[in-house]
């Protein structure tokens, strides 16, 4: 199976690899853009560096993304600017990122190769504020350009689905967690909060931290991944791809600090821009797409973060 990888040196991405080298016959195409505004770098990419081919570039580059679609069987499209604050800070970047960029390779994929199974990865914020448990059906008032945006690029592969056929997929995920997170608020709050506990430094939870927010391991969400392609009956579908685990924020950050053994929980007032975009308690349901598939979440977040933990005293000897 040959493996486009867009935005494979991000956090999902550079988990998506391993998975999908662990399959047989796996050859794993990675083009990302390493763009510093997006925080993204090669680092961890190092182990498996000899075992895929890099190509820096783009989605956005058109003649670049033409080449790359055309021998692949599978794209798998982890590209985006997934800062909800720098969105609203820099709201024409997003839009070029996360529409234009996804546009790119959607017409790529139209002109150059229609029989390759597409697949986006979407978010649950699409929603905003949730008025019910979620489901897939659930109307979407986001709260911030990122948000809306990847509305829009769901809304994309469903019309290239319907009008030209192509074989596209749509996940949304909620609050991804795992080795190989960026250490920065802005792109997830849940791995940086295990960053800043990993650096023995205080986790800051803007006031109570009793909003809830459902959890999934990266491993689960690769899981899926993968799983989705190989089921006909997602193709042209959006649907939540979400972990057991539901837990108010201020429980996360102490869990956290529990099972990495350092770190501490402190409270700080709301800043004005997080308040704006707060959804308050939010829990999705992913009970069709496992109903589909046969998937369920094998970790849950205890579990996570111990192998989470693992990883990273491998990587800086520290335990």
């Amino acid at each position: 199976m040959n493996y486009l990888i867009v935005g494979g040196a991000g956090f999902v991405g550079a988990n998506l690899v391993r998975r999908c080298l662990a399959e047989p016959d796996a050859e794993v195409v990675v083009l990302d853009s390493l763009d510093p505004h997006l925080f993204s770098t090669t680092d961890h990419l190092r182990d498996v560096w000899a075992r895929i081919r890099f190509v820096q570039g783009d989605m956005r580059d058109e003649p670049l993304v033409a080449e790359l679609v055309g021998p692949c069987d599978v794209v798998l499209n982890c590209a985006a600017q997934s800062s909800h604050p720098l969105s609203i800070r820099y709201p024409q970047m997003d839009v070029d990122i996360n529409c234009k960029g996804n546009l790119t390779l959607l017409e790529a994929v139209r002109k150059h190769n229609r029989e390759a199974i597409v697949l986006f990865t979407s978010s649950t914020t699409v929603i905003g504020r949730p008025r019910r448990d979620g489901c897939d059906d659930a109307p979407e008032q986001p709260l911030d350009i990122y948000s809306a945006n990847k509305g829009v690029a769901e809304k994309y592969h469903r019309i290239y689905h319907t009008s030209h056929d192509l074989k596209t997929i749509v996940l949304r995920f909620s609050n991804l967690f795992g080795p190989y997170g960026k250490e920065y608020h802005e792109l997830g709050f849940v791995n940086y909060f295990i960053s800043r506990a990993w650096s023995d430094k205080p986790i800051e939870i803007y006031g109570s931290g009793e909003q809830t927010r459902n959890l999934l391991f990266v491993d689960d969400a690769t899981e899926i991944m993968l799983k989705a392609i190989g089921e006909p009956r997602l193709i042209g579908e959006s649907r939540f791809a979400t972990g057991n685990d539901c837990m108010s924020v201020l429980n996360i950050a102490q869990t956290i600090v529990r099972v990495l053994g350092r770190g501490s929980v402190v409270h700080v007032d709301w800043p004005d821009d997080r308040r704006r975009m707060e959804i308050g308690d939010a829990q999705y349901s992913s009970k069709p797409l496992r109903d589909l598939t046969g998937w369920s979440p094998r970790y849950d977040f205890i579990s996570g973060l111990e192998k989470t933990r693992a990883i990273l005293e491998q990587q800086t000897g520290q335990q």
